[in-house]
């Protein structure tokens, strides 16, 4: 087997302008996936507060 050539990558304008952006401005924070619809599922609460709790809620 032939070992495989190492090229050198060329220029490119697209990197050279977010080097230079990271550079001055810092890296960019990171990203927050959105919630799917089992996530906001999973979050509501699963019974229906009672009279009881939503007196004592009221009150307090």
């Amino acid at each position: 087997m032939t070992p495989t050539k190492i090229r050198k990558q060329g220029f490119s304008p697209a990197k050279a302008v977010k080097a230079n952006a990271r550079e001055r401005l810092g890296s960019p924070p990171p990203s927050h996936p959105l919630p799917t619809l089992k996530d906001k599922i999973a979050a509501q609460p699963r019974h229906k507060e009672t009279l009881a709790q939503l007196l004592e809620n009221k009150d307090g």
